[in-house]
């Protein structure tokens, strides 16, 4: 049996404003962690309160994410103008 190989070139990775996407979803967890909220008796009494803890993970994975992709973007910008000085001198 061979191993399967691609037979096409991977596309290249699409670059955004990658910042205000994590931080969109970041809030959209935390909404929904409070939206939930009032309802945790409800969670409770059904087994669902797994719910809750996942929003509120989501939550605080978002901000490790929101604080990662700024390093990232600031390494980026900080690589991109050593690379523009190099290349006036």
């Amino acid at each position: 049996m061979t191993k399967w190989t691609p037979r096409h070139e991977a596309p290249e990775p699409l670059e955004g404003n990658v910042v205000a996407t994590i931080t969109g979803g970041t809030v959209i967890w935390f909404v929904l962690f409070l939206a939930q909220l009032p309802f945790y008796g409800w969670f409770d009494d059904h087994g669902h309160l797994w719910w809750l803890w996942t929003c509120l993970a989501g939550g605080g994975l978002g901000l490790i994410g929101v604080w990662y992709v700024r390093k990232r973007d600031a390494a980026i910008r900080r690589a991109e103008a050593d690379a523009a000085g190099r290349q006036a001198v």
